[in-house]
């Protein structure tokens, strides 16, 4: 990325090359903010290899890039309501850009780094509300940016960036010389010092003979602004890690995960509360909010889903990001991946998740559980579905139902199985997610209180399959087994509408084209829908079978599922054909072969 043009300041603040007379205004802190990425981005590996803690996962310089990054594109993004640039007159005021810079700190930050850094902008923007980046303001700045780092942690750790912080906080309000350039150089230049200190403050940090990687960060950012007031960029020296730490004994692994969301809609009172919930469950706990009602959350914790129902307590939240992390117990760290970047194992769980989402999926289960006097509430089936008629059939079979009209979110899966009161959940998915987001919601959802298995469902006509064999006499293991099976000898298909003009594996399609598919691959191509159902039965039937299941959508034409069910009694005698209105959107008729 090119470094924009910086402008200098003269010693004594006074504008040399066209700043606002208040001080950096918007365009300065904008330009702040690409040349922080800039540097970064030369500073990423250099960063990764410090990190040993809180946990030695190689990624602090990755998630600060990745945080500054989307801090960077949200300040670019044009003011709504307005013609965008501001005239030489008019100079962009550097409050809506720092604001900006936090806001988009705080939605994509990455890590419990990404998090602090949020703050620290956050610091800037509250500093400049009624005038510009001054000497004045940014001795503001930087003392509440530590105010909010300190605020937003469930316990404080010197010799980190939170100790980097408060010396260059010092250094700022300590000095004399008037002007902004000499404020900006002892700040960072007191920040340079303090990390060197860091290596001997914190045992884990002497132990690898390194310095504190969060706060290697912080003295980029900080010397980003030295290079904009005045041009020049401060040499540092470069860290490097000592090696890899030396262990002796048994190593036992014990799984734990990094977990972090976004909220929207919450008080600021609620959010301590899930700060000390957050620290119940496990340790590096950040919960900070972009001072416009936006907050990020930060854990690392044994029970994913636990901190994942605590923040739904809270508010509506959205990037659920769920990371393993493999424990050292014997040391009390996480053990490296052996790369930089994302964490093998990883998921981002996306899609915005409110409580109203998974209501009545308590609610249901808490029916099923009353109606029921001699069977215990150990085992219980939530299945996906889509549709008035496909729920009620899932629910006339004993599960509870996850209605899944809208496109499912793994969010809300997820919470709906925390939701659940069994201490074993069978999750029938019946399609709705691909597979690697099935596995995160499955490590996520499981604890020593629960149980989760995921069965291979991959359509509602497999998921009715499998619910039929589905016996809570049986164990678990069993009971799932015998689910799965009966899942996966369950041949599906599909008619739909094409909705587009596509080239498909028997040819190209045209919009409004019948699409009859076998599992995910389309086979046959007509014009007319009742004719393409008739050759995707043929094709079905043609390899055997004894029981067929249609499953009717809401957009069926009308006579489809007579025209069938009497083309299956004259072309295969002896096979017998069940027909039900699904109601879903999407497939015009599911097609289930047993």
């Amino acid at each position: 990325m090119a470094v924009p043009e910086t402008r200098q300041v003269s010693g004594d603040g006074s504008p040399a090359t066209g700043f606002p007379r208040g001080g950096l205004g918007g365009a300065e802190l904008l330009s702040w903010g690409h040349i922080c990425v800039a540097a970064l981005e030369q500073r990423r590996a250099e960063i990764d290899a410090l990190n040993v803690f809180p946990v030695p996962d190689s990624d602090t310089g990755t998630n600060l890039l990745a945080t500054m990054r989307a801090a960077v594109a949200e300040a670019e993004r044009p003011p709504s309501g307005g013609d965008g640039a501001a005239g030489a007159a008019d100079p962009l005021p550097a409050h809506p850009v720092a604001a900006a810079l936090a806001r988009g700190a705080t939605a994509g930050a990455r890590g419990n780094s990404g998090i602090i850094l949020s703050q620290v902008l956050r610091g800037i923007a509250e500093a400049t509300v009624a005038e510009g980046l001054t000497a004045h303001t940014y001795r503001v700045a930087l003392v509440r940016a530590a105010a909010l780092v300190r605020g937003s942690l469930s316990d404080p750790v010197e010799g980190t960036i939170l100790t980097v912080l408060d010396r260059a906080g010092s250094a700022v309000r300590e000095c004399v010389e008037p002007g902004l350039t000499p404020v900006v150089r002892a700040g960072a230049d007191a920040a340079a010092r303090a990390l060197e200190d860091t290596r001997d403050q914190l045992a884990v940090l002497r132990d690898a003979g390194v310095v504190d990687a969060g706060a290697r960060g912080l003295l980029v950012l900080l010397d980003g602004l030295v290079t904009v007031v005045t041009g020049e960029t401060p040499v540092r020296a470069e860290y490097r890690a000592a090696g890899p730490r030396k262990h002796s004994g048994r190593r036992e692994a014990a799984q734990r995960y990094e977990v972090m969301y976004r909220i929207a809609g919450a008080r600021e009172d609620l959010v301590a509360e899930l700060r000390s919930r957050l620290a119940g469950l496990g340790d590096s706990v950040v919960v900070a909010g972009d001072g416009a009602g936006g907050w990020s959350a930060h854990v690392h914790c044994a029970d994913a889903g636990a901190a994942v129902e605590a923040g739904l307590a809270v508010g509506d939240l959205d990037g659920i990001r769920i990371e393993h992390l493999t424990e050292d117990t014997e040391h009390g760290d996480s053990m490296p991946p052996g790369r930089s970047g994302p964490r093998t194992g990883s998921a981002v769980i996306t899609g915005v998740c409110e409580a109203a989402d998974t209501r009545q999926v308590h609610d249901r289960a808490a029916r099923q559980i009353s109606g029921r006097t001699r069977e215990p509430a150990d085992r219980g089936v939530l299945a996906v579905a889509s549709g008035a008629g496909a729920a009620a059939l899932f629910e006339a079979g004993g599960a509870v139902v996850l209605n899944a009209e809208r496109a499912l979110e793994s969010a809300v899966l997820l919470a709906a199985i925390r939701q659940l009161p069994y201490r074993e959940v069978l999750v029938l998915p019946n399609g709705a997610l691909p597979a690697h987001e099935l596995v995160a919601v499955g490590a996520a959802a499981r604890d020593a209180r629960r149980d989760v298995l995921l069965l291979p469902s991959a359509s509602m006509v497999q998921g009715l399959a499998a619910l039929a064999v589905h016996d809570r006499a049986r164990v678990a293991v069993d009971d799932a087994f015998t689910m799965s099976e009966a899942a996966a000898s369950t041949r599906w298909g599909a008619l739909r509408r094409a909705g587009g003009r596509a080239l498909t594996m028997v040819g190209t399609c045209a919009p409004g084209d019948g699409l009859g598919l076998v599992g995910h691959d389309v086979v046959v191509i007509d014009r007319n829908p009742h004719a393409a159902a008739r050759t995707l039965l043929d094709r079905m039937l043609g390899l055997g079978g004894e029981l067929v299941t249609l499953l009717v959508g809401a957009g069926a034409p009308d006579g489809l599922a007579d025209d069938l069910a009497e083309h299956i009694g004259d072309e295969f005698p002896g096979v017998e054909a069940t027909v039900y209105s699904g109601g879903q959107q999407g497939d015009l008729i599911q097609i289930g072969v047993e």
